[in-house]
């Protein structure tokens, strides 16, 4: 696999680079989001940080606007604003990161979870075919019907004669 391939967030200067989306059903070629069109904003985390936790600004909000991106053709775009409707405020998905004590990590987790839900939301829905029940399963629930028929018409009184 060549390093274009894979999702590789933040460089070892710090520098962001493009998000990529490996092809998955619904994107055969993938998805390249450009660094430009993904906003992040950094904030001071709650839970462990020692020393730090009061001054480094390590939780990552990650947003990506659906509307003005170049990344996803049309159809694409209305399937993930469809299939993430509840997720997202207007056109806009934002993910929140502060799992990790450094915001390198966290910047990397909030990118590989944008991944994930747009791998999810671009895949087509998978279409159910109902199935029939066999012969041996039609068999089976009549003989079934029949000894519970035959149970109950046991427990009645004998027709008098």
């Amino acid at each position: 696999m060549s390093s274009s391939t894979l999702p590789v967030t933040v460089g070892h200067n710090g520098l962001v680079k493009d998000l990529y989306v490996p092809p998955a059903p619904g994107a055969p070629e993938g998805l390249r989001i450009p660094s430009g069109e993904l906003v992040e904003q950094f904030s001071r985390s709650s839970g462990p940080g020692g020393q730090g936790v009061n001054t480094a600004d390590t939780r990552v909000q990650l947003s990506f606007d659906l509307a003005s991106t170049t990344a996803l053709n049309e159809s694409q775009r209305s399937q993930i604003i469809a299939q993430l409707a509840e997720r997202i405020s207007g056109t806009v998905i934002t993910i929140r990161a502060s799992e990790h004590r450094s915001q390198r990590f966290n910047r990397t987790a909030a990118r590989e979870r944008l991944i994930a839900m747009l791998r999810e939301a671009v895949a087509p829905p998978i279409i159910r075919r109902p199935s029939k029940p066999t012969q041996g399963s039609r068999r089976r629930r009549l003989q079934a019907k029949r000894l519970r028929s035959e149970t109950k018409r046991n427990r009645q009184r004998p027709a008098s004669d």
